[in-house]
């Protein structure tokens, strides 16, 4: 049973009693009742002195966050813009989730459509080509800008800088371009409730959802609201219908990671590190300018009657006089012509500061630790050890893994599978019963995503390492090519076919492929030169 709380009258208490005992029992007896409330956590404590100031809302997701995002989005971005720590934790993330794109394999379910090996083979070559054409091309986008990899980076960025981000599908036929499909890119700026009306329960930053709480439609204004000019004309809405009425596919994605149940909008990354950042960005700006003065020759003119620097025409070493409007300016091996009875303090700022380096990197792990980057990687600080670093390594690379996975979700098998409907549609490639059959349907869109391989450290044992996995079963020779390289293992072993082709055709070796080199047989050791070959001798 849980022990009651122990009243104590107060002296407010004892003065309310002296005159009305009554009363006194009746604010004691309120006062229990409300701490025999109070559960038994001390961090939800209100009486502890560390926490009683500590006051706290109960909004929902939408609540905290939507008042609060125009700022914290503008701020993210004047961080990325001006703060090197922000613009390389941001450009870390992009490089190593997406770097040069996610590519697919296409995995068609051929038990479940009937195929043969080969038939599948065909099928899987016949859509991957059909993919590239697509998406290495600038056509996939709408402003003719950037191949599919290319917005992959932007997508992925934005989400990262602004919270999230729209991609509203396009059908722009142009010539000499196969497929309509175009992605159009909007910024998070864009996508707010119509003449900036106040939300409610089936309006949010713009989304507006069913009584289910799915979104329905996007509302986004014509133009951006920061255009040049924007502040003399009014701006207007467009509502963009979230799904086909026909289809029942997407309309627009909208990209953002969501955190909290109701969530109708994305945070940006850096929410919860922006005042320690712009802080820590200060302060590395105040000891680099603190610094830079202490390396000048610095002195303070101490005069009798405070006039400052006497009346004098005579001139500093730079060639400007010390009497110029007052202004006392300073210089390298600067030399200061002084009046009689002026005296001369010298400052020494103890510059550069020996705390600087372990303070930032105190910071630095504590803003890694909030971003899910090792401060390692975070400012590339790889000095520890081997075994630390590889540690860091494989720790990042556990969230870039899953991010890698959540982009291909989200943006790039969406696509693909719009690409494949097209040209299913469009009659540029078979695929029995893709329309009419919807288990059929998703067993032609199977693909695995794959990008850039993971750094290493040591490349000779972590290939071995794959080739253990790959002996073992617990890897494909197309996943590890995947991983290393982002290539595709079958174009790799035609390449490779052709090559070993070229080395005999000009006389050269073949390279050993798949095989283990043959190990030389262990030599028997050689007797004595004063033993006899069929004698032993006995050393006991």
């Amino acid at each position: 049973m849980r022990k009651l709380p122990t009243i104590t009258p107060t002296m407010t208490d004892r003065l309310v009693g002296f005159f009305s005992p009554k009363a006194q029992v009746t604010r004691m007896a309120a006062r229990g009742q409300i701490m025999a409330l109070t559960g038994g956590y001390t961090g939800a404590s209100r009486r502890r002195r560390q926490t009683k100031n500590w006051l706290t809302g109960g909004d929902s997701a939408d609540g905290a966050l939507l008042p609060d995002l125009p700022e914290l989005r503008n701020r993210s971005r004047d961080l990325e813009r001006n703060n090197p720590l922000a613009r390389g934790a941001l450009n870390t993330k992009v490089t190593n989730i997406v770097g040069t794109g996610l590519k697919p394999i296409p995995q068609i379910d051929a038990e479940a459509l009937g195929l043969s090996p080969e038939e599948k083979e065909e099928k899987e070559r016949a859509l991957l080509r059909l993919w590239k054409v697509w998406a290495e091309s600038a056509e996939c986008d709408l402003n003719r800008t950037n191949t599919f990899a290319e917005l992959q980076e932007l997508v992925f960025r934005s989400v990262l800088r602004d919270g999230d981000v729209l991609v509203v599908k396009r059908f722009v036929e142009r010539p000499g371009g196969p497929f309509g499909l175009k992605h159009q890119l909007i910024e998070a700026d864009r996508l707010s409730n119509p003449n900036w009306q106040a939300d409610t329960a089936r309006l949010s930053g713009g989304v507006e959802t069913d009584r289910h709480g799915a979104p329905r439609a996007y509302h986004v204004t014509n133009t951006h609201p920061g255009d040049y000019g924007m502040k003399s004309r009014s701006l207007k809405w467009m509502r963009l219908r979230a799904f086909g009425p026909a289809s029942g596919r997407r309309n627009v994605l909208h990209i953002f990671r969501r955190l909290r149940v109701g969530q109708s909008r994305g945070e940006p990354d850096l929410a919860p590190v922006i005042e320690m950042i712009k802080q820590m960005g200060e302060y590395t700006d105040a000891e680099a300018q603190a610094a830079v003065v202490s390396a000048f020759f610095t002195v303070f003119v101490k005069s009798e009657g405070g006039s400052g620097f006497a009346p004098s025409s005579g001139t500093n070493g730079s060639g400007v006089s010390s009497t110029d409007a007052n202004e006392v300016k300073l210089g390298q091996g600067a030399i200061v012509d002084l009046a009689p009875g002026e005296d001369i303090v010298s400052a020494d700022p103890t510059r550069p500061n020996q705390a600087f380096d372990g303070f930032v990197l105190a910071l630095a792990r504590q803003i890694g630790t909030a971003l899910e980057l090792p401060f390692e990687i975070l400012i590339k600080h790889f000095t520890a050890s081997y075994s630390a670093a590889r540690g860091a390594l494989l720790e990042a690379w556990k969230y870039y893994r899953g991010r890698r996975r959540w982009l291909a979700q989200k943006y790039c098998q969406p696509t693909y599978e719009d690409v494949v409907i097209e040209a299913v549609a469009r009659g540029m490639i078979d695929l029995p019963g893709f329309f009419e059959d919807p288990f059929k349907h998703k067993a032609w869109l199977g693909a695995d995503w794959y990008g850039d391989g993971m750094a290493q450290i040591d490349p000779k044992k972590e290939n071995e390492a794959d080739v253990i996995a790959e002996e073992r079963g617990w890897k494909t020779a197309s996943e590890i090519t995947a991983e290393k390289t982002g290539g595709d293992f079958e174009q790799k072993i035609i390449q490779r076919g052709r090559e070993e082709r070229l080395r005999k055709e000009s006389g050269l070796a073949v390279t050993p492929q798949n095989k283990a080199l043959p190990r030389p047989a262990p030599k028997e050791p050689e007797p004595h030169p004063d033993q006899p070959e069929d004698e032993t001798e006995d050393n006991s």
